[in-house]
């Protein structure tokens, strides 16, 4: 018996479970790396970030309540891999002038990650229709672009020169 044909409605869901498992794993990430970042301006845009992804995993529970569906994630690889290499930076530089451009650049790795599947379940809900997830995902999209943004004006200005 065939398995039935997977549509874009199973694909947003699948997706959404993806990022907001990866938030939850972020969650758990971004403390260590403020503690690790040794520029103030780096531990306080992660702890700033911090609070950011506290209110993408709300805006990501009210996608899920909104689909009648578990705010429940599931594992992803991607984001397990991304957060591993992060750990691997902070213990293999530290105590080392480059410490800070590793973990920023890990970091952005992250927030790549999350700005593509942010993209993604916004034009997918935007396609089926549903324009309030739609918003609510756009939000958490901006956010992340502005991090990134925030993280790439600290390495050009300080952590890689520093690092140098």
């Amino acid at each position: 018996m065939p398995a039935s044909e997977k549509t874009l409605n199973d694909l947003f869901l699948h997706t959404l479970k993806d990022i907001f498992y990866a938030e939850k794993q972020i969650l758990k990430a971004l403390p260590k790396m403020a503690k690790n970042a040794e520029s103030e301006e780096l531990k306080q845009a992660f702890e700033t970030h911090l609070e950011e992804t506290q209110g993408q995993i709300e805006r990501l529970e009210k996608v899920f309540e909104m689909l009648g569906k578990p705010a429940r994630g599931v594992q992803c690889e991607a984001i397990n891999g991304l957060i591993e290499e992060g750990k691997e930076v902070m213990e293999d530089f530290a105590d080392s002038a480059a410490l800070d451009a590793g973990i920023l650049a890990a970091a952005q790795a992250v927030e790549h990650y999350e700005i593509t599947r942010y993209g993604s379940l916004k034009t997918w809900a935007e396609e089926l229709g549903m324009r309030d997830a739609a918003k609510l995902l756009d939000q958490n999209l901006q956010e992340e672009k502005k991090t990134d943004l925030l993280l790439t004006k600290l390495a050009e200005a300080r952590v890689n020169t520093k690092a140098a």
